[in-house]
């Protein structure tokens, strides 16, 4: 029988809707709305509503529920602040984008510690540790590295393509400049210029497949000038660290401290190239000081290389913007930045700046290695770079990922209370440290692995020993509700460790 239409002993009508077969009655007491926004959330990730299916109105619905509008209107604003809806006046709320598929076990629940086979931290983070971890199964992945990608402007990036492919013509679809398309070179000048403070020209910009693709072109330049060794923060990203390696490169660690890289210990440690995230530094979430910047340039002037990795410099919530150093010293810096943290890495688009002098070993190296980056979506991003379309999703994405970011600390404060976070002001993950030393940070990860919960631990990041146990997580790809389940995890871990 259909439960929306079955009678109730009375012999009245049971409140139901055709609706995704909604029944009020399988609500538990007093969780209507949570009850409401998982069935819609749901029905949204499996495909029962796929992007672009328009949802009843809220006064329909709640009359076929038998509920109060108002929780019809909580349920539908927890999704239109996940990004899965949105309103579209008198086109009534649509479905936008579906919730990120994690890779998950048949039991979902956090209690079923799922665990793969091979922990990921069971030994030394090789080349494949990243890999291992996004292969784990977890029911909330809060490792660093993404922004919000159910907020992807599906609906815009759709509206440039079809734009682009209307005005392209056949030629155009043939081998492009292995630097790039110039439409995208372009706009990624105006872009620095508006956002960075660097003044470049479009013959100057290198498109590239994210940073690590500029790390690794870079590698060989830098052999043939001469160079066998590039310093890295300490702690730094190991993924950074992991690509100057295989491409032949030394790495000595250089510390960092409350006012970013130790440049007395730069000068000591003799390499003539070294790599930093300056405006937000990977992963304390230090900006580099102007006292340090000027003994940046001082290194520099004495014929020091700088890598910039300018990765989320335009995430910030409490501070100014902070210039990048390429603005400050062009003929000193090779510069990187891309489009992972603003759109979504699974576009594998990014940029590079090196000095004059690099410039044509770079192309050559690109050249070699790819012959150039797709040409398509180079020209829809830069429709919608120069449209202003990108700049505003970057305003929209600094609202959301805020409250993200408040939940995420007020859910270590309320779950962590002997924990220090660091690194709120900007960004995308946060630090967090632990005074405790009777435990190690890749216990402590492994084990909410096992609760469910993927982390990164502070040690992967770092090449010397004696730092605090620390993780480092991210935010911004998760909800509030979520933020607040994983804090709750990472406390019941941390008390089977202590």
């Amino acid at each position: 029988m259909n439960r929306s239409n079955r009678q109730s002993p009375e012999g009245s009508i049971t409140p139901g809707a055709d609706f995704l077969q909604l029944d009020a009655a399988d609500a538990p007491r007093g969780g209507l709305s949570d009850w409401l926004a998982a069935r819609l959330r749901g029905a949204v990730a499996d495909g029962r509503l796929p992007v672009g299916s328009r949802l009843p109105a809220t006064r329909v619905l709640a009359a076929e529920l038998g509920v109060s509008r108002g929780v019809v209107t909580e349920a539908y604003q927890r999704l239109g602040e996940d990004g899965h809806i949105a309103g579209r006046g008198r086109a009534g709320t649509v479905v936008v984008a579906a919730p990120v598929a994690a890779a998950a076990p048949t039991d979902t629940r956090l209690d079923a510690r799922p665990g793969p086979a091979r922990s990921p931290f069971a030994a030394a983070p090789g080349d494949d540790a990243f890999d291992e971890l996004r292969a784990a199964p977890a029911r909330l992945d809060l490792a660093p590295g993404v922004p919000d990608l159910a907020a992807f402007p599906r609906t815009a990036w759709l509206r440039a393509e079809r734009a682009v492919l209307d005005g392209l013509s056949a030629a155009d679809l043939g081998y492009g400049d292995p630097r790039g398309a110039w439409a995208l070179r372009s706009a990624v000048a105006d872009w620095l210029a508006r956002n960075r403070g660097i003044r470049t020209r479009p013959h100057d910009v290198v498109v590239v497949a994210g940073v690590a693709q500029a790390l690794t072109l870079l590698a060989p330049v830098l052999r043939r000038a001469g160079a066998d060794a590039v310093a890295v923060e300490e702690p730094g990203s190991l993924g950074a660290r992991r690509h100057l390696m295989h491409a032949g490169l030394q790495t000595p660690p250089v510390a960092v401290d409350g006012q970013g890289l130790r440049i007395d210990e730069l000068h000591a440690s003799g390499a003539p190239a070294a790599l930093l995230t300056p405006a937000h530094q990977f992963p304390t979430g230090v900006v580099l000081s102007g006292r340090r910047r000027r003994e940046l340039a001082r290194w520099a002037g004495q014929g020091g290389l700088i890598v910039e990795d300018d990765y989320d410099a335009e995430h910030r919530y409490g501070r100014p913007p902070v210039p990048a150093v390429q603005a400050m010293l062009p003929e000193s810096t090779c510069y990187t930045g891309s489009i992972s943290k603003l759109l979504a890495p699974a576009l594998r688009v990014g940029w590079m700046l090196v000095p004059e002098r690099h410039h044509e070993a770079l192309v050559a190296a690109k050249r070699f290695a790819a012959l150039g980056n797709a040409v398509l979506p180079q020209l829809v991003l830069a429709r919608l770079m120069a449209s202003g379309e990108l700049e505003r999703h970057l305003r929209m994405l600094r609202r959301r990922h805020r409250r993200r970011r408040d939940a995420s600390v007020a859910a270590i404060a309320e779950h962590l209370p002997g924990a220090r976070v660091h690194g709120a002001a900007a960004g995308l993950h946060l630090l967090v440290t632990f005074d405790d030393a009777a435990f190690s940070d890749t216990e402590l990860a492994a084990a909410a692995l096992e609760e469910g919960v993927k982390v990164h631990p502070l040690s992967w990041h770092t090449q010397t020993q004696g730092a605090p146990p620390g993780l480092v997580l991210g935010y911004a790809a998760r909800t509030p509700s979520e933020l607040a389940e994983g804090a709750a995890v990472l406390a019941r871990a941390l008390a089977r460790l202590r």
